[in-house]
């Protein structure tokens, strides 16, 4: 049974790339080759990078995977004044969320997430950014890959 700490997570000033998807047309892989490219050009607060997701309200109730959504690759900074061209700064609002550690490449834990930890915990989805936190023990598509999952919520 999955167990995610609940935290009240401050509000973060991000910045990076963003692209319109799907889960049918995902284009993850080349928004993060994009974003990479020009990460050393970044001042980034520290070495953790966001995989951002931002959804219409009523995205998980009427879920269909051809449904778009807003795909960002993100990492914290404190000065969005001079950001490397094609970059654009992200609030990210604070909030309560349900964090998640997440160890190997399975993506089926977000199967897991909304239909049965949600359902039986005292939360609902609130309609604010999720995210991903990806530091020095991600890597892509890795068994051995570690990342935080991080899915707003509200109570019930």
């Amino acid at each position: 049974m999955l167990q995610p700490r609940i935290l009240e997570l401050q509000p973060k000033t991000l910045a990076g790339k963003q692209q319109r998807m799907s889960f049918v047309h995902n284009q993850t892989g080349l928004l993060w080759q994009s974003f990479m490219q020009q990460r050393t050009q970044l001042a980034a607060v520290n070495d953790l990078l966001y995989s951002l997701q931002v959804y219409n309200a009523d995205y998980f109730t009427t879920f269909n995977p051809a449904n778009e959504f807003t795909k960002w690759a993100l990492a914290e900074v404190i000065d969005t004044t001079a950001l490397p061209e094609g970059f654009e700064h992200f609030h990210l609002p604070g909030g309560l969320y349900a964090v998640f550690d997440h160890k190997g490449s399975d993506t089926a834990i977000f199967q897991e997430i909304f239909s049965q930890w949600l359902p039986q915990s005292d939360y609902v989805v609130d309609d604010r950014p999720h995210f991903e936190v990806l530091g020095e023990k991600y890597k892509n598509n890795s068994e051995d890959s570690e990342e935080g999952i991080w899915i707003p919520v509200k109570k019930k």
